[in-house]
């Protein structure tokens, strides 16, 4: 009995130790010389055939406060958000933990050398659409890598990160 109970807690620790060392990669601080860029879908929206501007769903609401705590422990220099309810509400839980305005854009503007040199430097999340979002991705990175999210999909996050000469390295990864 006791060696299945000592097995048992072993286990745990190690996936334990395990997602909190996939968390440190994906929240690990950047380089000074360094951009960083987190894109992220708006959270879950209320269904509606007519609304054509949807609040977030209850299961919405609560995404976003689990994307504030996702952010909590990374140093974010700017909140970007369309101008929706559904992506600035998803956007306002961090912004406000972070004490930052959330800044609204229109996608054709990230899409600009324009907007990478006005972020160069910091640290950038932007809150988009599951058809935005990667693309934006793809955008940065110079590579068609990211598919367009299914309707379904909320809960995915990039973490885009470009050298001073533009070098990019990008991860994608589902947070639940």
């Amino acid at each position: 009995m006791n060696t299945f109970f000592l097995l048992t807690i072993s286990i745990i620790t190690l996936v334990i130790t395990s997602i909190s060392i996939e968390n440190l990669e994906m929240n690990k601080h950047k380089s000074e010389n360094e951009t960083t860029y987190y894109l992220i879908r708006h959270a879950e929206k209320v269904i509606s055939a007519t609304d054509k501007d949807p609040k977030l769903s209850e299961d919405g609401i609560i995404r976003a406060s689990k994307w504030a705590q996702f952010f909590q422990d990374i140093e974010l220099d700017e909140i970007y958000s369309t101008n929706y309810k559904r992506t600035n509400s998803t956007a306002t839980p961090t912004a406000e933990s972070k004490n930052l305005v959330v800044k609204v854009y229109s996608p054709k503007d990230l899409l600009s050398n324009q907007f990478k040199e006005s972020t160069k430097g910091k640290t950038v999340l932007v809150v988009g659409h599951s058809n935005t979002i990667p693309f934006l991705a793809n955008f940065l990175i110079q590579e068609e890598k990211y598919p367009e999210l299914d309707e379904s999909e909320y809960s995915w996050v990039y973490k885009i990160s470009l050298d001073t000469n533009g070098k990019a390295i990008s991860e994608a990864r589902k947070i639940e």
